[in-house]
């Protein structure tokens, strides 16, 4: 009988040599009880969490901080109050624009990946949270993206994509149905309904792969580059299947439970808390390294009905935040999210830490500071440093001069990349930004 030792080099041998032996729980799993060997470093992981409506920054400057300064003395607002115990893990950033991106209602792939954005525009390069994700150590999943909207928008559409992109023309779904995720993510091990559904689709997705691929062959040469594409899609998510139950007894530890919640939702908010649940898990499993949530979904719509908001989508962006107190709700449930996620992280050894040391989490909106902006001004929160990367516990204003692209030049460059610029053109930069290389502000 193969034991769990020869199924996960099977496994790695089938996958190709980009896999190799860090296929091992030990090397690969971020979150394994087993320490690194010698010559390994430490796996690092980061977090993008993106509200839509945008993120007036009179919601998270403390009064009174006009310049650049220690949040030693200072109070955070009422929205981000939540974030207080955690003051020296915090650095806000106020001034940076992105008005290359000509957000308005939603900068939409432009959010993250520093370019043009607009509704049903399709992303013109890879967004920052992918290029990451290509960085970090390797993991099973490299790249894991949510979606929490209202409970009609994530039932008739379980997947979308608006926020995250591999490349032109190459978007990346976000998962909003948890059922579904659960189903994917920890299939192997469930019990009841899911594994039924889990093991059915097993068997759908693979019958599909293999008549595809025949089909395919029948195809002019034209057409079959495409539909290569296609079959390299069900191949992807086959194989991902694969490797995730070759790692079933290591996943067991992390699966959230599977209650009411799932199959019973109340409000919108129970969904949106599974979703949080299994991304968290992903995370702490080790399963992924880069996390995007998108509160919202990079959309004009969302509901918070849990929260005992009635109102929802395009009208919560006409509404001035600070001092709203719908807004404070929802800026409070996200800032809950955020201490969810560092609790979990700081739970788990790593290193002579824990994963949280080796974590950042990246705070902001798809729409820089509010509905129908121009984008001069996009707030960003930093949690965590990035394994001392990133200088906390501190406030950065700066003067509007620098794109968001310099912040994500900053991200790639304590992930090892020397790039001096992230999807800006010299001719676009000597428009839209007054200096080159990353957002130094940041970096310690």
């Amino acid at each position: 009988m193969i034991n769990r030792r020869q199924m996960l080099q099977a496994v790695a041998t089938a996958t190709g040599s980009t896999w190799g032996a860090s296929l091992l729980p030990q090397h690969l799993l971020a979150a394994s009880p087993h320490p690194p060997g010698p010559g390994n470093t430490t796996p690092k992981r980061i977090v993008f969490f993106l509200q839509n409506q945008g993120f007036d920054p009179h919601t998270c400057i403390p009064d009174g901080m006009t310049s650049s300064g220690s949040l030693a003395k200072a109070k955070l607002p009422e929205p981000i109050q939540a974030l207080e115990p955690y003051k020296e893990r915090l650095h806000i950033i106020n001034g940076l624009h992105g008005t290359h991106t000509s957000p308005t209602h939603s900068a939409f792939f432009g959010a993250l990946g520093g370019y043009r954005g607009g509704d049903g525009v399709p992303p013109s390069a890879a967004t920052i949270d992918y290029e990451l994700s290509q960085r970090l150590p390797p993991t099973l999943l490299p790249h894991l993206c949510i979606g929490m909207d209202s409970m009609e928008n994530m039932t008739a559409k379980p997947t979308i994509a608006t926020l995250s992109a591999s490349g032109p023309g190459q978007p990346i779904f976000m998962h909003s149905n948890p059922n579904h995720l659960y189903q994917m993510l920890f299939g192997g091990i469930a019990t009841g309904d899911i594994r039924r559904q889990h093991e059915a689709r097993s068997n759908v997705m693979g019958q599909i792969q293999r008549l595809a691929a025949a089909k395919g062959r029948a195809l002019p040469e034209t057409d079959q580059r495409r539909y290569d594409q296609f079959v390299q899609g069900f191949r992807d998510v086959n194989d991902l299947r694969l490797r995730l139950d070759a790692v079933a007894d290591h996943l067991r530890e992390f699966a959230p439970p599977v209650d009411d919640r799932y199959s019973q939702p109340r409000f919108e908010t129970d969904w949106h808390d599974c979703l949080l649940e299994l991304g968290i898990a992903a995370l702490t499993s080790g399963i992924t390294n880069t996390l995007t949530i998108g509160s919202g979904r990079g959309e004009i719509f969302g509901a918070w009905k849990g929260l005992g908001i009635e109102e929802q989508g395009h009208g919560l962006g006409h509404m001035d935040q600070p001092g709203n107190p719908i807004w404070i709700k929802i800026r409070q449930y996200n800032t809950r999210m955020l201490v969810r996620i560092m609790e979990a992280l700081d739970s788990v050894p790593e290193g002579s830490g824990t994963m949280m040391d080796h974590t950042l989490i990246v705070y902001t909106s798809n729409n820089a500071d509010k509905q129908h902006t121009d984008g001069a001004n996009w707030p960003v929160m930093l949690l965590g440093n990035f394994d001392g990367a990133i200088k906390t516990g501190c406030f950065t204003q700066l003067d509007g001069r620098r794109p968001i692209n310099a912040l994500y030049t900053a991200l790639l460059r304590i992930a090892g990349d020397d790039a001096n610029r992230f999807n800006m053109s010299e001719q676009l930069a000597r428009k839209f930004d007054d200096a080159t290389g990353p957002l130094k502000e940041v970096l310690t």
